[in-house]
């Protein structure tokens, strides 16, 4: 089993490149910046790194236009957008036929089988299946029809029974179904795009087991062929990978003006030259996993991976400070900059089931409010992201609904604030820190991340706060989290789709760890506004609520924040096609490498 965990390699006998003897084979050489996901099972995945793996073999039954910005929903495996009725509550799919599973043993023959509406169903299901351990079940929690009265007879049951079927899952056929509502939710056709409601097979799941994390199979452009944990990972075409084309230029329309958002720009890229292809344009993958940023950046210098992020340690290395262009040299080298801002809450939280650091009172209030004002974050944006990071109060990202006006709420704790801070403490009952336990904070063991603690430690001493800093690998930060183990840590948050009721589900009460909920905040106001906005489409109502959310967070303060960044790219010009993007993954289909 060791041996197993370590390096995993699977049999591609089926699998060939598209590319002739008289062409190069085309290999993408990426990077991920962490030791790699935890799982490649949907169901279990949660962080941004089990998307991106995910993305290359699973597929959802909708995704977004690649090149379209504002983001835009388009289907997947269906052959159109789901229609639903006048009420909202009952939504109608069409699955596109001729889609097949990854060619597997698990099939009979090792012949990958034609995806059909019980296969959504059973991935669904799984979601439901305390067994599976699954992250994402507050996607669809209060959702479903009989979903939820399913999953609590089924999980207190001998066995959970897959074949039983939920009121709210009708199949019309094997490619036709209905999926109805407890009651109209505007989240709803967002999460039928998102890595966790990705489509599996019931085949594979038995017949892997507890392998399956490790062993996936889907209906995406990719197969993985070795995973070697904390290093590499490889993956290449799937060889029975249906006919899908790289987006159609939609030209200017006819007042001529762009169809979206950057059109020209993307045109000037050549980011149409591949129009209409087959995907995937490349016919192989090797992604190599950077726990520290340093080696990336010497990787891509030495043109070992074809893009980058920006370490804010090299940012002067990249760009003119004062204008933040990119440095001639660099471009001299073909190499082009994006910089992405992303819907991005980076922060610190505290569990709020912890005796000491947790709670509702007034006085626990004062010492997290106390403890917040002596956050510095313009100093943390300075000195650790170029200040190109957006600093704000709240958890709601900028642009969406309820984000503050200019950034700042009317009441905040954001620091620094050195002397309300002091005030605060004496009234949360430890002048000085006078009898405070020392404060465990945990973190990811990147060196940035470990630097960061280590100035708010600083910081916090001169209140009298002891900080204990613990700087985990992230998979065991998860797991601290997982538990409710981690009594403070710092986190960031990318939205999974562009509202804000992504973000206020952090601090919904019934989706308290193990789910998404880490702080373990549960206010029953706070739920009952949770409630209301959830089913609410953008609206002034809708606003007002999010924005009484968004204080209600400030003033209970189980989080410290917020920053959000901009991740600057750099792209070396033999990789086309690229348009970099973090809210959704399942983008490495559309690359292509240019040939010398």
């Amino acid at each position: 089993m060791a041996a197993f965990v370590a390096v995993c390699v699977f049999a591609t006998s089926s699998v060939n490149s598209s590319a002739s003897a008289d062409e190069p084979e085309i290999v993408l050489r990426l990077p991920m910046t962490t030791a790699g996901p935890n799982s490649l099972d949907p169901v279990r995945g949660s962080s941004v790194y089990d998307n991106q793996a995910c993305s290359y073999i699973y597929e959802s039954l909708l995704e977004y236009e690649y090149l379209h910005r504002p983001f835009k929903l388009k289907p997947c495996l269906l052959e159109e957008l789901p229609t639903a009725s006048e009420d909202g509550k009952r939504f109608r799919f069409k699955l596109k036929k001729g889609v097949f599973f990854h060619d597997d043993p698990c099939f009979p023959g090792g012949k990958g089988r034609e995806l059909v509406a019980d296969d959504f169903f059973y991935s669904l299901k799984r979601m439901a299946d305390n067994k599976n351990q699954p992250k994402g079940w507050w996607l669809l929690k209060d959702t479903i029809v009989g979903f939820d009265e399913y999953k609590k007879q089924q999980n207190a049951a001998d066995s959970f029974d897959y074949d039983l079927p939920v009121e709210g899952m009708v199949k019309i056929n094997d490619h036709e179904f209905e999926v109805l509502l407890k009651e109209p939710f505007y989240r709803f056709i967002y999460t039928l795009a998102m890595f966790q409601t990705a489509v599996q097979p019931r085949e594979a799941v038995e017949f892997y087991g507890d392998r399956f994390s490790r062993h996936p199979v889907g209906t995406g452009p990719y197969l993985l062929k070795r995973w070697k944990s904390g290093s590499r990972m490889t993956f290449v075409r799937n060889p029975n990978y249906r006919l899908e084309t790289y987006p159609a230029d939609p030209g200017l329309n006819a007042d001529g003006s762009e169809p979206y958002a950057g059109y020209q720009n993307d045109v000037q890229l050549g980011l149409y030259e591949d129009a209409g292809k087959p995907l995937p344009l490349a016919d192989r993958v090797e992604l190599t996993m950077f726990v520290e940023s340093q080696p990336m950046w010497l990787k891509f210098l030495n043109r070992e991976i074809a893009y980058t992020t920006v370490p804010s340690t090299t940012y002067d290395q990249a760009f003119i400070k004062r204008n933040r262009r990119l440095r001639q040299s660099f471009i001299d080298q073909g190499i082009r900059s994006a910089p992405v801002p992303l819907l991005d809450m980076i922060y610190n939280g505290f569990n709020m089931e912890d005796p000491v650091y947790g709670g509702y009172d007034a006085k626990k209030r004062y010492l997290r409010q106390a403890i917040s004002l002596m956050y510095d974050y313009d100093e943390i944006n300075e000195a650790f992201y170029a200040g190109e990071n957006l600093i704000y109060d709240g958890p709601i990202p900028a642009g969406m609904d309820g984000h503050p006006e200019n950034h700042r709420a009317p009441k905040n704790y954001r620091g620094p604030n050195l002397q309300k801070a002091k005030k605060l403490m004496e009234k949360a009952g430890y002048p000085n820190g006078k009898g405070l336990p020392p404060l465990q904070y945990y973190t990811s063991r990147q060196p940035q991340s470990v630097a960061m603690a280590e100035l708010n430690r600083r910081n916090l001493k001169k209140i009298g706060v002891d900080m204990k800093i613990e700087s985990v690998d992230f998979s065991t930060l998860s797991e601290m989290l997982r538990s409710k183990r981690a009594t403070a840590f710092g986190l960031a948050w990318g939205s999974d789709y562009p509202d804000p009721e992504n973000n206020l589900q952090l601090f919904y009460g019934p989706y308290k760890s193990p789910m998404s909920n880490n702080f373990n905040y549960d206010r029953t106001e706070f739920n009952e506004l949770y409630e209301q906005v959830r089913v609410l489409p953008p609206s002034e109502e809708r606003t007002k609520l999010y924005i009484k959310m968004r204080d209600m967070i400030i003033e209970d303060c189980p989080m410290i924040g917020s920053m959000a960044r901009t991740r600057n790219y750099l792209i070396h010009s033999h990789l086309k096609n690229f348009k970099p993007v973090e809210v959704f993954s399942n983008w490495p289909k559309y690359l292509n490498v240019e040939q010398p």
